[in-house]
Parts: structure tokens; sequence; C-alpha cells
């Protein structure tokens, strides 16, 4: 029987990821939020590594919050970048795979087409930056990694995310303005996880960086109109084109991933 560890189960991935009925798959899955498992703390990951022997990591913990970055980078260094560097470190003793989630933020947004995983890296920010460093930490310490860039990742059901603040907003009533000047892949994190559990835990897929999404390109404008279509508020909410976006950070104006 193996044994995996999922870090930062508490976000929206980690929370989908339990959803999954995992019996019949011989892998015993322990789930970790940041209460309880602190990636940036070395001896409370070697101690829990050391005492259930994982075979398996799958690492959705990280600092999200793209804004805040920008104004103290120091915070998402050290869960993006020093916190990752920990658990690569962990795995390597211990002899476990690391699965981790990055983002298409580590691009610069300027190609005309799909990002590959052979582009050149180029992040405009500083959670792109923090990121980025921690993927080159993987590389360096690991041999046995998976790498999964992904983008526009949301749920549902859980967490704080784009689809879910559209849908409350617009069942108050409010009035919606959302920005057409970026383009990317809305990603479900049911299909992610769905991904990572047949594709990398029981599919054994080849070991290496990864691009994963939903596939479909379209602005935040454009994803704000699929969701009120889907659930039926098309014709009872406005949405408004708004051009004047506000962002105290950079964000890729193309973050497709191929």
């Amino acid at each position: 029987m193996e044994r995996a560890i999922v870090t930062g189960s508490n976000g929206q991935l980690g929370r989908t990821l339990q959803e999954f009925v995992l019996d019949g798959k011989n892998v015993v899955f322990d789930f970790f939020d940041h209460e309880n498992l602190d990636i940036t703390d070395k001896q409370s990951l070697d101690r829990i590594f050391k005492e259930r022997k994982y075979n398996y990591c799958i690492n959705c913990a990280g600092y999200t919050n793209v804004e805040q970055a920008e104004k103290t980078p120091e915070k998402a260094y050290k869960v993006n970048a020093e916190g990752v560097k920990n658990l690569a470190m962990a795995c390597m003793k211990h002899k476990t795979i690391l699965v981790h989630i990055s983002t298409d933020y580590v691009f610069d947004g300027e190609k005309k087409g799909a990002y590959t995983i052979h582009d050149k890296t180029n992040p405009i920010n500083e959670y792109g930056k923090s990121k980025l460093k921690g993927e080159e930490h993987i590389r360096a310490l690991l041999p046995e990694h998976y790498i999964i860039r992904t983008s526009w990742l949301y749920s549902k059901k859980h967490g704080h995310n784009f689809c879910r603040t559209i849908l409350k907003k617009a069942m108050a009533g409010e009035e919606l303005r959302v920005t057409d000047l970026q383009i990317g892949c809305p990603t479900d994190t049911m299909n992610l996880s769905k991904f990572i559990l047949e594709g990398m835990v029981f599919g054994k897929k080849p070991f290496g960086t990864y691009h994963f999404c939903d596939g479909e390109a379209m602005s935040w404008h454009g994803f704000a109109k699929k969701i009120l279509r889907d659930h039926g508020l098309e014709e009872t909410v406005e949405l408004i084109l708004d051009r004047n976006y506000r962002t105290f950070a950079k964000r890729p104006k193309n973050s497709v991933l191929a």
C-alpha cells in the first residue's frame, strides 16, 4: 500500500482532491492544511515525512495573493520559494515523488500564441517570480518530480475565486464590471485533480514539467459571461466591459497554456 501527503489541503484544490473516492487505488492519502503543517517549517516536515514514509507529496500549498505579493514580496518568497525548497529537500531525503502546482504567471504574456513547456519563462510580478524560484529549487534538488503549471484555477464549491465571486455578486443583483484585457484558460479544480491523480499518482507519467488547463481560451469578461450563461443569469444581470482595469501588480496579457 502506497501513501501520499497533500499539503495546503484547505485551499480550493486541496479540498477538491479530498472529494475524490480513492478506495481501491492502493494509495492512502493524508491531508494537511497550513495549521497542521507549515511547509516553511523544516523540522515539522522532516518529522512527518520520517513518520509516515510517503511515496508521493502533492503540494497545493502556496501564497497566491498576487496584489499583496507585490507589496510584501518576502511573504510570497517564504512560501512559494523557500517553502517549496524545504519540501523538495524532504522529498529527496525520504525518497518521495513531488507533485508541485505552479502557474501561468511564470511567463510575461507577450507571446501571441499559447505557451508551451519549452517557452522561456519571464515573470513580470513578484508572485510569478516567487513561483518560478520554487520550480528552480525543485529541478536543482529532485530528479523525480512533477511540476504542473495551470491557469485561472477555480472551484465551483470551494474557496475565493473569480467564478464564485461573479456568482455571489450576480445573485445579490450587483453590477458587474469585468476587463477583457487579459486572456487565459479557466481551469476547474475537478479537472486538475483528475489529471494529478490519474496522470501522476496512478498513471505514472514520465517525470518533468507539464501544462494543464481546460483548453478554452477567453478573457475575464468572456469567462464572466459564460458563468452567467451557465447559471441562467445572462439576461438578468448587467455585465459591463471595463477597460480601466485597476491592479497594483503587473499581470500577463496572455496566460494561455498549450
